[in-house]
């Protein structure tokens, strides 16, 4: 690796490796002398950006532990994060500062708030102090970040990992993505861009796995489709991850026409990825890779090539990465038959998995009943090995005795012309218990619901689908409603329509 090699922040920062390793020094200083200290906990409310990267390194090394509030909460989620999570400083962007106007009062501690500006404030911070840290030597299992996942089901729940995690997850990430055959991995020549935002699982854990391999790396700041646009052609980024939904967003921009994608290799998670958008990004020449895993397993579990020729191979969520054991089971933890059609729960374990949330010994223990991470999904384990995830344990729909998947269900509506984004999900009937509803956004306004139901009367006499899988309602809204990471949120859709909670 090049000290000389180059980060980018936005349109005005640039910097190399040994200028981060000096900002990393000065930040380190920044904090404490504002009485920061092995233990305590620093909060960061910021865009991606060239400061959270420095964070991310910072606040751990000097022996504290790094709070990145998830600022696409609710006020009172964010809240509930902030007087759970007890930081003792929180880093804020100009742009968060009336969030934290509005609900400071309801702090239940003194938090110190270092408000930054657009990022002129934070310079002025570092600036003012020396560029080197005496960083101490510590136990490799002490906690080094803290986060919360998105509460669709209650309040957020507090994910902590230690150091020895963080280093384990960043050797497993570069491992299993580079060992699997496909031309949408990542290598030291790439020029890396996160479009996942670095509060949630750090970023998934790629600005640690790209700063090891002393990749170029671009940090967008506040994304927008043509924002994003413009840095894969200015500055020659060939490697993103991100969820569907910004992908979508990014191929609906009209500059994507004009920007040459052919380079760009994205790795796909967060979310189920329709086989339209999936075209769509085949046809674009974007090369890519699903991976698979959850805020509890930080992330990474499994990938898959979905560059390759073979469709049946482009459909699976993946292998699973090194070190991970994976298996698909029973509620009583008995293994199903890898047949590629038994389904059960999928349940893992790898050293880089949380051991539970937060002040919350219940819910750990569920976590971890049996010894294995409880993921709440559903899937099969066909025989190369490979795992296909078939649903959310909460989101699968039973109706007339059958076991209906919502994202199979979602999966051929998205192939019908003029959807733009489909959420299916189970509302309550007396009769059969419950019946599948899907929810539309249309692309093009002469979409009718006989459009769709006959597209899924196809499946079902084909054998695909079950007969209970035609939707018993199909509507059609301007927006589906997301959670703060860019998941369809089932949750709020059942509230509307009726469907359990």
């Amino acid at each position: 690796m090049s000290a000389r090699q180059e980060i980018i922040s936005g349109a005005d920062m640039r910097m190399t490796y040994a200028d981060l390793n000096e900002r990393i020094g000065r930040l380190a200083c920044a904090l404490r002398a504002n009485g920061i200290s092995e233990g305590m906990r620093v909060g960061v409310m910021d865009w991606d950006t060239h400061r959270y990267l420095e964070c991310f390194f910072a606040v751990p090394m000097m022996g504290a532990v790094l709070h990145t509030i998830n600022v696409r909460l609710a006020p009172a989620q964010v809240l509930y994060t902030i007087n759970h999570g007890q930081p003792d400083l929180i880093i804020v962007h100009e742009d968060f500062m009336p969030l934290i106007d509005k609900i400071q009062s309801s702090f239940e501690r003194n938090i110190k708030i270092v408000p930054i500006g657009n990022g002129k404030g934070y310079e002025d911070w570092i600036g003012d102090v020396p560029s080197s840290f005496n960083f101490p030597d510590f136990d490799e299992n002490q906690t080094a970040t803290l986060f919360y996942t998105t509460g669709t089901t209650g309040n957020p729940k507090g994910v902590s990992y230690s150091h020895r995690k963080l280093v384990l997850h960043t050797l497993g990430l570069i491992a299993g993505f580079g060992a699997v055959p496909g031309n949408a991995g990542f290598n030291r020549d790439d020029v890396y861009m996160p479009l996942t935002p670095l509060f949630h699982v750090h970023g998934w854990g790629f600005p640690y796995a790209m700063t090891l391999l002393g990749m170029r790396q671009v940090y967008p700041g506040r994304c927008s489709p043509d924002k994003i646009l413009r840095l894969i052609a200015s500055e020659g980024v060939t490697f993103s991850h991100c969820v569907p939904t910004i992908l979508s967003m990014i191929l609906d921009h009209p500059d994507s026409l004009g920007t040459d994608l052919s380079r760009w290799k994205v790795i796909i998670g967060g979310a189920a990825l329709s086989r339209g958008l999936q075209e769509r990004v085949r046809a674009a020449g974007i090369s890519l890779h699903a991976a698979y895993g959850m805020s509890e397993t930080c992330p990474f579990l499994t990938v898959a090539d979905l560059s390759c020729d073979d469709p049946d191979l482009r459909s699976q969520t993946g292998y699973p990465g090194p070190l991970v054991d994976l298996r698909v089971v029973t509620p009583d933890m008995r293994d199903v038959p890898n047949d590629g059609e038994t389904t059960g729960e999928v349940v893992v374990r790898a050293p880089w998995l949380t051991q539970g949330y937060l002040g919350d010994p219940e819910a750990s223990d569920a976590l971890w009943a049996g010894g294995y991470l409880h993921t709440g999904d559903v899937g099969y384990i066909r025989r190369d090995g490979s795992l296909q995830v078939t649903d959310r344990l909460k989101d699968v729909i039973k109706t007339g005795g059958e076991w209906i998947s919502s994202l199979e269900l979602e999966d051929i509506v998205s192939d019908c012309d003029g959807v733009a984004e489909v959420a299916a999900f189970g509302i309550p009937d007396e009769r059969w218990g419950e019946r599948p509803m899907v929810v539309v956004v249309k692309a093009d306004d002469a979409l009718g619901e006989e459009d769709i139901r006959s597209v899924v009367v196809g499946k079902v006499e084909q054998g695909r689908l079950s007969k209970w899988a035609t939707p018993e309602r199909i509507i059609f809204i301007q927006e589906l409603p997301k959670t703060s990471v860019g998941k369809t949120d089932k949750k709020v859709l059942r509230a509307i329509y009726g469907g359990k909670s």
